[in-house]
């Protein structure tokens, strides 16, 4: 019925897979990404020798380990991106399952590594955070089943969609791992609303949200120690808030040189949650504007591409990965200058971590499939049609 009405998508007879997929992918949004790892692998060479000196490694490590994991990072999200929507539903459903069942062996064969909440499976050689890869997958799924219950004989998919969300939400809240929780449940709120959820229920999930918010203050000490920090007016200078501060402060607008910065030396998470501050540190305020830039680059470019997809599946799947990407970064970089509670959130290709940069590569992989060209049924699809 939809290629009746809006006409068949022309297909060039015999082209490769490859030129076909460097013609219609949103080739700025690639260019920016290999630029934001770029920039992580440069703030890795400045921010990860002091931790290796402190755990008697080589100095380059770390760095190593970063480009091993960014060099998979990269190959993923270039496969991904050459899949079709659905073949991206079916991989980001399955994904999520496997995901899911990871998260909820958590508590019987995770650890925290000291930092007080229960968020990887360790393998010695390495470790995994099972969230970083339900958030994709979480979406894609969500996505499916708001698009799917727009059908007027179809499932009832926003109801269902609420339910996994409160279900992942509350497991990732007893880790407990609440910067995560809220990154999830806003990317659900977002693909609500653009599937054309009423107003209502959105005050609702509001009201129980902050209603959750305190119930978790009241019993948990390590939500109730970072809300108090953040609240505090003096900052303690001995914390990781106070060291960033200080470095932010320290750079300027030009910074203090390379290699030139100490907060690298005091900053146990320099390398990953605080890797913003050894930039703005180091380089100034002007790389740290280019890093936000090249996100805004990426999430606004992806959501203005995805205003001309007719297919809802895709369309709600594009704006919650977008969002879910871009707004990690703005929590990133919202937390280390003190806008924010402390998280515990990397900043997506930049920081170190596995499984942080792998599952990035998912994240925008299988955003760039979803902004790729297609033709969306107007007049100038029907002209070309058969060229």
């Amino acid at each position: 019925m939809t290629e009746m009405v809006y006409g068949t998508a022309p297909v060039r007879a015999g082209e490769p897979i490859l030129p076909r997929w460097w013609r219609t992918i949103d080739k700025w949004a690639v260019s920016a990404i290999l630029l934001l790892f770029g920039v992580g692998l440069l703030l890795g060479l400045a921010a990860s020798p002091p931790l290796a000196a402190r755990n008697g490694l080589d100095p380059f490590y770390y760095v190593n380990r970063q480009m091993f994991f960014g060099g998979i990072a990269i190959a993923v999200m270039f496969v991904v991106s050459m899949m079709s929507p659905e073949m991206v539903r079916r991989a980001g459903v399955i994904g999520f399952f496997g995901a899911f069942l990871a998260l909820a062996l958590l508590p019987f064969f995770g650890t925290d590594f000291g930092k007080g909440a229960i968020r990887w499976f360790s393998f010695g050689f390495a470790s995994m955070q099972p969230s970083e890869f339900l958030k994709p997958g979480f979406v894609i799924l969500c996505a499916w089943l708001m698009a799917a219950g727009q059908d007027p004989n179809g499932p009832p998919g926003k109801t269902m969609s609420l339910l996994i969300a409160g279900t992942v939400v509350g497991m990732l809240a007893m880790q407990p791992d609440f910067g995560q929780a809220a990154l999830i449940l806003f990317a659900w709120g977002v693909m609500y609303f653009v599937a054309g959820a009423p107003m209502t229920l959105l005050l609702i999930v509001a009201g129980v949200v902050g209603f959750g918010g305190t119930v978790a203050y009241e019993s948990s000490e390590h939500f109730a120690r970072r809300i108090d920090g953040f609240l505090t007016a003096e900052i303690d200078p001995r914390t990781q808030i106070g060291y960033a501060t200080n470095a932010i402060q320290q750079g300027g607008f030009f910074g203090v040189g390379v290699g030139e910065g100490e907060v690298k030396w005091s900053l146990p998470d320099a390398h990953t949650d605080f890797i913003i501050a050894v930039a703005a540190e180091e380089y100034g305020l002007i790389l740290v504007l280019c890093i936000i830039g090249l996100f805004c680059l990426i999430t606004v470019r992806s959501l203005f591409r995805l205003t001309r997809e007719r297919d809802m599946f895709t369309r709600l799947a594009g704006t919650g990965l977008a969002c879910l990407f871009g707004v990690q970064a703005m929590i990133n970089v919202g937390v280390a200058v003190r806008m924010l509670p402390a998280k515990g959130m990397t900043l997506p290709f930049v920081s170190y971590g596995g499984s942080s940069l792998i599952a990035g590569g998912i994240v925008v992989g299988a955003l760039l499939a979803f902004t790729r060209t297609r033709p969306q049924g107007r007049i100038g699809d029907i002209l070309t049609k058969g060229r």
